[in-house]
């Protein structure tokens, strides 16, 4: 490692970076270096990948590991011990030279950090927590800093990175606790959710603080979130479902964010050979975003799913599925019916819903006024009345709609 150069360390460790989902900037505040003498950098302006801000905007991130190293020998992480992969590590000091350079020459906005572990976990959380103080303090950083944090790194270090940083987040890895204990026998579920809730009493701290002294400094502005990995164990999506809401409830997580299980090169005989339908990670996403802006219970989502199965659909959308299921509640009258009722109609997004409701308090909205709000009125159809318009049986008018799409055969398929 002592022999590369920093461009063949960056091509390894960037690609490294590559399965960690969790790197949206969304709710951060907002921070600029105008007028601050000394001050370099910003979490406002035009960007070009991978990220996006409040409004919408996307942020482009320097998204890399430290080091690609681990003590730990996951069974499902491609950088685990036992992995056959070239190692590489950087210094403190190179990420952060790195960082500025990039930022100088436009290219990014701010950084995402994770690493493997190396020595210790509270070695490597140092090695971290370093990267962002030298930013910040030194160079006066103003950008987004992403890091991730180690569960089982001192509490104190935990607290110096939500100084620094925007956001933070811990993985818990996978769905289940038996799933995390058969492939990573060396993490500790209790350990990992002990340090989520310590990093939430620390960010409730630290806007209670700002809110009362303006000087007061700022802890991890952009909250908190999780990953976890998708089709490595045997949790169902309804498992999935349920954790997910849980980890919403208890720790108050900006996202949690799924990543397909990828079948890596030298793998363990634990894992499955094959990786899970990308179709399978995307239902998930719409269910969380069902739970989120929706109005969903986990309950009601994971009533989408089969029952034998416990698998949402991957033909139709989780909330399609969900009015199938529970016809009776349809159709839905757009001019008399509450917010709550239209948030359930396939097709119809909360800025939809919310310009219904607007338009309603003038004139008795027409079939022809919802399809201006929305982008597909064929699948609105067998959901709601209007003024001109009531279907005929959701079962017989919605059978269009939840009809499988068709897809190419494969010439030489088995």
């Amino acid at each position: 490692m002592a022999q590369l150069d920093i461009q063949a360390k960056l091509a390894i460790l960037a690609d490294a970076a590559k399965y960690d989902a969790s790197c949206a900037s969304s709710g951060t505040a907002k921070r600029d270096s105008a007028g601050k003498k000394g001050g370099i950098g910003s979490t406002e302006g035009m960007g070009i990948c991978h990220a996006y801000a409040p409004d919408g905007r996307c942020i482009s991130l320097l998204k890399i590991l430290l080091t690609n190293s681990c003590i730990f020998d996951c069974h499902y992480c491609i950088n685990r011990k036992s992995s056959n992969v070239r190692r590489a590590r950087f210094t403190a000091e190179e990420v952060v030279q790195l960082t500025l350079s990039f930022y100088r020459r436009n290219y990014i906005e701010g950084l995402f950090l994770s690493s493997g572990i190396i020595r210790s976990s509270d070695y490597t959380m140092e090695q971290i927590v370093e990267v962002a103080r030298s930013l910040r303090e030194d160079h006066g950083f103003r950008g987004y800093i992403h890091l991730k944090t180690i569960p089982d790194a001192d509490p104190k270090l935990l607290e110096l990175a939500g100084r620094h940083a925007d956001r933070l987040s811990i993985n818990v890895e996978l769905p289940t606790v038996a799933g995390l204990q058969r492939l990573a026998p060396e993490k500790s579920a209790a350990q990992i959710e002990g340090a989520m809730g310590a990093l939430r009493h620390g960010i409730e701290d630290g806007r209670d603080a700002t809110r009362r002294y303006k000087a007061a400094p700022g802890f991890a502005p952009a909250g908190q979130s999780t990953q976890m990995i998708v089709g490595a164990d045997a949790a169902t999506d309804r498992d999935i479902v349920a954790r997910a809401s849980t980890l919403y409830d208890r720790y108050q997580l900006r996202r949690v964010y799924y990543s397909a299980f990828s079948p890596i090169p030298d793998a363990s005989t634990v894992l499955p050979l094959q990786r899970p339908p990308l179709m399978r990670e995307h239902r998930l996403y719409q269910s969380d975003w069902m739970m989120r802006f929706y109005g969903f219970a986990p309950g009601e989502v994971a009533a989408a799913a089969d029952p034998a199965t416990g698998m949402l659909p991957l033909d139709i959308d989780p909330k399609l599925a969900w009015a199938l299921k529970f016809r009776e509640a349809f159709p839905v009258d757009v001019n008399r019916a509450p917010r709550e009722a239209l948030l359930r109609v396939p097709g119809l997004g909360p800025k939809a819903v919310d310009g219904i409701i607007t338009a309603r308090r003038w004139r008795r909205l027409r079939l022809e006024d919802v399809a201006r709000l929305t982008r597909s009125i064929a699948k609105l159809r067998p959901f709601l009345i209007a003024e001109d318009w009531r279907p005929t049986t959701i079962a017989e008018a919605a059978a269009p709609v939840a009809r499988p799409r068709r897809e190419q055969l494969e010439l030489f398929a088995a």
